[in-house]
């Protein structure tokens, strides 16, 4: 009869004699080789991400436009708005500065 310990140490030895095979079998290239690989995976890997960022970009684009067509042309009459109170504003705070 073998204990819960027994079981735990056999499992971590067959798990160690599996990593260094698998180690064995992956270590056997070169180093430049290696290197050479890993260029490869990470410039498809850059390659993807930037390819989602641009899908992400268009479908942000698209909702902007979306958000403004609901909004309607009203949005570009609150901006002037705001640019006329403050250039008056700062009209008004010349004029009392002077004088």
């Amino acid at each position: 009869m073998r204990t819960n310990g027994e079981f735990k140490f056999s499992y971590l030895l067959i798990g160690l004699g599996l990593g260094a095979i698998a180690g064995l079998l992956f270590a056997s290239r070169s180093g430049e080789e290696t290197r050479k690989y890993l260029r490869r995976r990470s410039n498809k890997s850059l390659d993807y991400l930037n390819q989602q960022a641009r899908k992400l970009r268009e479908n942000a684009e698209g909702i902007v436009k979306k958000g403004k067509e609901f909004i309607g042309p009203h949005c570009d009459s609150v901006k002037t708005d705001t640019e006329a109170e403050k250039q008056a504003y700062e009209e008004e705070r010349r004029e009392n500065l002077g004088g």
